[in-house]
């Protein structure tokens, strides 16, 4: 058996305690790169397939039985402790590394995500599993502490060690590194600590260390190289155009397509792989959106969302709107909107327009904090609320303090998702704004690339009048017969009033209604 010190080191107190010391930092750095690698499992997941609630229990319970499976097999290298610890790392700081490339393989590639995601969830949880039994032998071997004194430091040391991990994920890798690279550099950390751990306790196999060491860390450096390719062709796997941006920002994956038809070029904007606009047709979209909330006062408007500017392009047509906001959480969407050729040339520069002001922020927050005073309009365009993140924008509070910002006379229009696809969400949306205090008026639109489209004009008071005004500027798809025709919904997609309530933050239905609408499209 390989000794754990040298002799010398072993009698004396100090040196017990500064081995003792540096393992305790070894479990800090090791819980920390565990931690990191089932946020990215969870990450990977959200941005992939969304429903992040699913993603992270299947993650952390399946991670968590596998600890334990991890554990009881560690019992079988009890008796080797040091080697049986770095060996652990060494496998694990591999497959952490490699979890997030292996999963999108399955999604891009296999169509396996699940079985993927659940074999990488046991295979992380059963590693991490099995350090903790053998990081408590050998700090049981550097001294002779009561094994509760040894479970204590081992505990802390862990949670700090996970606070760290659970800081550092969505402050530092993922804004800087990206859920990629972040994961390679973790699982290169974590096999560092491993490598350390064992020079110092196994010095008579320092070479197979080392060759271990330099085949993991290899394997992690090829894998960092190839980053860019990789991304490239596995994006360019799930999308039909070719790819001209792509960005992994600080809340979402953000892709810009271009191609060209016979109707004229196509850009498109993808955010977490739903389709945002196209060029083709996003008129259709944004003229059905805006132009009816801006009949009646409009000096003021105030948009939520709509961070490429093509709904402050259409609100920007009116010579007399004098100041507009526009809220948007996501500064990158923002900047490609300003950037990007295509983008630029269909939002016509409304972006950089003088009477335009950005706010990169919460919408939630931002309207609960009592926004930048009272609008005579307020044009809702967020993305479907399909996870529970977005389901607090579609909730009755969120509806109830926006329209607390509304001027006298003032409208609000919300984009309500599709009538056809997702009914009972339409309907949802409607009867949330409705339960705000607010009258309202549905009505959609076809946008071919979205399919039949809805809205939700809303006002204090009567129902709000759905015209076109009269100083609206031309238009290319909207008209007051379209306007007329849009107020008309077929039988068999009107709501069954038993089936409707509204969403509230503490019970938000509109995430499943929105989920189980789509499920068969």
């Amino acid at each position: 058996m390989a000794t754990l010190t040298s002799p010398a080191a072993t009698d004396a107190p100090t040196g017990r305690r500064v081995g003792r010391t540096a393992l305790l930092f070894v479990v800090a750095v090791c819980a920390a790169c565990g931690l990191v690698y089932e946020l990215a499992l969870v990450a990977t997941g959200s941005y992939l397939v969304g429903s992040s609630i699913t993603q992270t229990s299947l993650v952390l319970g399946v991670a968590l039985a596998s600890m334990g499976i991890g554990a009881l097999v560690a019992k079988r290298l009890i008796g080797r402790p040091a080697a049986g610890f770095v060996a652990v790392e060494l496998v694990l700081g591999v497959v952490g590394a490699f979890c997030v490339p292996a999963l999108y393989t399955a999604f891009a590639w296999l169509g396996l995500y699940t079985p993927a995601l659940l074999v990488a969830a046991v295979a992380v949880g059963t590693l991490i599993g099995a350090e903790i039994p053998l990081l408590m032998a050998l700090i049981g071997r550097l001294g002779d502490d009561d094994p509760a004194f040894v479970v204590a430091d081992m505990s802390a040391a862990d949670y700090v060690g996970a606070l760290v991990g659970g800081l550092v994920f969505p402050f530092l890798l993922l804004p800087v590194f990206g859920l990629l690279t972040g994961s390679l550099l973790v699982g290169a950390v974590n096999v560092t600590a491993g490598l350390a751990t064992g020079l110092v306790l196994l010095p008579d196999r320092r070479r197979w260390l080392l060759a271990a060491g330099v085949v993991a860390l290899g394997l992690i450096g090829l894998m960092h190289v190839k980053t860019g390719d990789f991304e490239l062709t596995a994006q360019q796997k799930l999308f039909r155009d070719p790819i001209v941006l792509h960005e992994q920002t600080a809340y979402q994956d953000l892709v810009i397509t271009e191609s060209t038809t016979p109707d004229g070029p196509d850009t498109r904007l993808f955010l977490d792989g739903d389709l945002q606009f196209s060029t083709l047709d996003e008129h259709r979209y944004h003229e059905a959106l805006v132009h009816p909330a801006m009949n009646g006062p409009h000096d003021r408007v105030l948009i939520l969302g709509g961070g490429d500017g093509l709904a402050a392009r259409e609100v920007l047509g009116y010579d007399d709107v004098e100041s507009v906001t526009l809220v948007d959480l996501d500064p990158a969407v923002v900047a490609a909107a300003r950037t990007v050729p295509r983008i630029v040339e269909a939002n016509r520069g409304s972006l950089d327009d003088p009477r335009l002001e950005v706010v990169h922020d919460d919408a939630f927050t931002w309207v609960r904090d009592g926004g930048s005073g009272p609008v005579d309009v307020i044009v809702v365009d967020l993305p479907d609320p399909d996870t529970v993140d977005l389901a607090k924008l579609y909730s009755v509070e969120f509806y109830g303090m926006a329209a607390g910002l509304l001027a006298p006379g003032g409208r609000m229009v919300v984009q309500s998702g599709s009538p056809y696809f997702v009914p009972l969400a339409f309907w949802t949306i409607q009867a949330t704004v409705e339960d705000a205090g607010l009258a309202t008026v549905p009505y959609h639109v076809d946008v071919p690339t979205f399919g039949d489209w809805g809205f939700v004009l809303a006002t204090f008071g009567g129902e709000p009048a759905l015209r076109i005004p009269g100083d609206a500027p031309a238009l290319r798809f909207l008209t007051d017969e379209v306007l007329a025709a849009a107020a008309v919904f077929p039988p068999d997609r009107l709501p069954d009033p038993a089936s409707v309530e509204a969403s509230t933050l503490l019970d938000p239905v509109i995430v499943e209604a929105a989920r189980s609408g789509w499920a068969g499209y």
